[in-house]
């Protein structure tokens, strides 16, 4: 029996089951490439053209998880997900890519990224990307709302949309400091250079820059070395375009944007906590920007690390706008692992009621503990704005928040993972010294 749920598991990346309810809602399982991995490996590789809904469609939501050759989900005790990310792209027809490699197998020319609405000048590119927390935060978003993709008038002439997974997955088992190695901890890794062989600042601790893909963190001496073959099963909610769907804009807001400072949104993506017993076990960051649009706000989360104790974006006259909180695990099942962010609460406003201007200054904070320090955390904030206003009685498709048990709230103020969050999408190339900069390249 679990051979065969393997080979429909496995028979899945070439062919992804697609149901349609009643209401015309249709929805698409699938598989990423497998992922192969080890106790202590990291993967970090870019899965390009997989399998996504075709034509002019308003997708509803994007949920993904990793689990085994039999389909069980895997905990995050065992294989942490870092974070994953789904970017649009555009490829100039006739060309052709790699499937999977740790960098694009494109010409710069032939790939175009058709990005979010965000404010980073660099990085964060995603449509969709969570982390840790991916199986208990809803992605759903409300009638009559829509995030539009496939309309073939934004297709470049000459070019074909598709999509590509980036999955940063971390293998944990049998290592000396399960959670030192989630952090990304330079000294578990034995790492002074980063990917493109460039020396690091003796001052990085940790972070992406030392868990890159093929790196090996370190475990047990008596541990045997065996691999397994993962995947990230993925599920697109959605409905074909029509004029009563009111589309959104994705802005992803992050912590580290320098804009308050340089007038330049250069976000650095990730940074560190360092361990303190002053004010209450609380380390608070700050920044401050413009919001980029005028419309209504639909959906907000936060995306964290593990020792976020929630994050929030204000507005000028200090009301809040959405607070995100992170719903840490309890057990050892997969989607309640104990020490671990398993979910982020979300926002949704009725619609019209939340009201954004352009250039309206807007406070993005985002809380962690300080019992221990973190490397490599993140604070993301991920908002959908409809640009089309409604009437805050609009009916609207009903949404219950999720109703899980929460081991730690922190002070109410987002997170990839794409841990991650994040998702999170990165340049290699126009690298920083000291920042952690974005996957992949517009």
């Amino acid at each position: 029996m679990v051979l065969l749920l393997a080979i429909v598991l496995l028979a899945m990346n070439s062919e992804a089951r697609v149901t349609i309810d009643e209401n015309g809602l249709k929805t698409m399982v699938s598989l990423s490439p497998k992922v192969t991995q080890h106790p202590g490996s990291v993967s970090n590789k870019y899965y390009y053209g997989i399998e996504f809904p075709k034509g002019h469609i308003a997708i509803k939501s994007f949920n993904a998880e990793v689990v085994d050759e039999a389909g069980n989900p895997v905990p995050l005790q065992e294989t942490y997900l870092h974070h994953w990310i789904a970017v649009r792209y555009y490829q100039r027809i006739g060309t052709e890519g790699t499937n999977s490699n740790a960098n694009f197998g494109f010409h710069k020319s032939d790939l175009i990224v058709a990005g979010n609405a965000g404010v980073c000048n660099h990085g964060l590119s995603q449509h969709f990307g969570l982390g840790s927390e991916t199986r208990k935060t809803s992605t759903d978003i409300p009638d009559p709302y829509g995030i539009e993709v496939g309309n073939p008038l934004e297709v470049p002439f000459g070019y074909e949309e598709k999509w590509l997974l980036n999955i940063h997955a971390i293998d944990t088992q049998g290592t000396v400091d399960p959670m030192g190695c989630t952090e990304c901890r330079c000294n578990l890794y034995n790492v002074t250079i980063d990917e493109s062989v460039r020396h690091l600042n003796p001052n990085y601790v940790g972070g992406l820059y030392c868990c890159h893909d093929g790196e090996q963190c370190q475990v047990k001496n008596e541990l045997e070395s065996v691999e397994r073959n993962l995947y990230l099963r993925y599920t697109v909610k959605w409905v074909d375009w029509s004029d009563s769907i009111v589309p959104v804009k994705i802005f992803i807001f992050d912590v580290t944007d320098t804009w308050q400072n340089t007038g330049s949104h250069d976000c650095i993506i990730e940074f560190d906590v360092e361990q303190s017993t002053a004010n209450d076990y609380t380390s608070t960051r700050k920044t401050n920007f413009q919001f980029p649009t005028t419309g209504d706000i639909v959906y907000g989360v936060a995306h964290q690390h593990s020792g976020g104790i929630g994050s929030a974006l204000y507005r000028e006259d200090g009301r809040t706008i959405c607070s995100s909180m992170p719903i840490y695990g309890n057990g050892n099942d997969a989607g309640d692992e104990a020490g671990y962010i398993v979910g982020m609460t979300t926002c949704y406003p009725k619609p019209g009621s939340m009201k954004m201007t352009k250039g309206e200054m807007i406070t993005l904070e985002s809380n962690y503990s300080t019992e221990k320090s973190h490397t490599g955390v993140m604070g993301l904030f991920y908002l959908l704005v409809a640009e089309s206003s409604l009437e805050s009685n609009y009916p609207v498709q009903a949404h219950e928040e999720l109703k899980v048990p929460i081991f730690y709230w922190g002070v109410a103020v987002f997170g990839l993972a794409i841990g991650a969050a994040v998702l999170v999408a990165y340049r290699r190339r126009k690298r920083t010294e000291d920042g952690y900069q974005p996957i992949i390249a517009a």
